[in-house]
């Protein structure tokens, strides 16, 4: 069974040795993920999809990303993140006077 956090790429640390770290923001939590082309170091993450999450950065672009049974990463889905502070803007009538009574 697969399993999937959605959310947006709010650090991106980019190394000299070609690793990279990556802070998620999903949840209300911030998880940290890292390729590394080190074999001796841990790294979670396959390099083109480290690539793809460190490109969104600055961006309105949410990501989710998709691990398979064994947690590793199988793939990263992108769209636009909706904005809930411009809903609720579009929501308010300016024009709109409230009855006295």
């Amino acid at each position: 069974m697969t399993n999937s956090k959605f959310g947006q790429v709010i650090a991106v640390r980019k190394f000299a040795n070609g690793d990279i770290e990556l802070d998620f923001y999903h949840d209300d939590v911030v998880t940290e993920y890292r390729y590394s082309s080190d074999p001796s170091r841990l790294g979670n993450f396959p390099k083109e999809l480290a690539e793809t999450l460190a490109s969104t950065l600055s961006t309105d672009i949410c990501i989710e990303i998709f691990f398979g049974d064994d947690g590793t990463p199988t793939h990263v889905e992108l769209e636009e993140c909706d904005d809930e502070d411009e809903d609720d803007e579009e929501e308010f009538d300016e024009d709109f006077v409230p009855e006295e009574s």
